[in-house]
């Protein structure tokens, strides 16, 4: 890719929002005070495509009814083998 076409494909940065901190003194990570629910959501759903994309699958089309999920009791029962 050539330096004209990266700079197309970037936009106009100066409409970037940027913020500088001084080391140390960098926000948390707690969004929701800065964001809305419904940003977030779009955030995450933008990270979840690139996630599938990268993965080679395609995106499940099922409804959420059928959904595959696996109940586990909680707290496990003592002496069950941990999952993680």
């Amino acid at each position: 890719m050539d330096g004209e076409q990266s700079r197309k494909e970037s936009g106009d940065r100066g409409s970037w929002p940027v913020a500088v901190y001084r080391l140390g003194h960098e926000p948390g990570d707690d969004l929701s005070a800065s964001t809305t629910p419904e940003a977030r959501l779009a955030m995450v759903w933008t990270l979840t495509l690139e996630a599938w994309s990268l993965s080679g699958g395609d995106l499940p089309e099922y409804p959420r009814s059928e959904t595959p999920v696996s109940r586990r009791p909680w707290p496990p029962p003592p002496g069950a083998a941990s999952s993680r």
